[in-house]
């Protein structure tokens, strides 16, 4: 039996070792920032503007498959840059952190 004492509140993993890598932060960061533009994209989807012309079942899938893919797409190549406020914060709490994360925000 091990002695893992990682402690978790309702679901979510107290255990903050991975964030010790510039590298993991850096990728959640981006991961945030994917997740976060997908809500605006879904957001903007439930919106409907205008009635489409053709609606099925078939068609909301591929969108929502398009919007995923879309917004990975945008978290790493044009971010919107909340991913990198998300990971200056979290660095500030790292003191080892502070000189190696990428590009702080502007």
């Amino acid at each position: 039996m091990s002695n893992l004492s990682v402690t978790s509140v309702g679901g979510i993993s107290g255990d903050t070792s991975r964030l010790k890598s510039a590298a993991n932060l850096k990728k959640a960061g981006q991961q945030f920032e994917a997740v976060f533009t997908g809500m605006m994209l879904k957001s903007m989807r439930q919106a409907k503007l205008a009635d489409p012309l053709f609606d099925s079942k078939a068609l909301d899938t591929f969108t929502e498959m398009q919007d995923a893919r879309v917004s990975q797409s945008m978290a790493e190549s044009t971010p919107l840059g909340i991913g990198k406020a998300m990971t200056a914060f979290l660095a500030k709490s790292q003191g080892d952190l502070n000189d190696s994360t990428a590009d702080p925000p502007r």
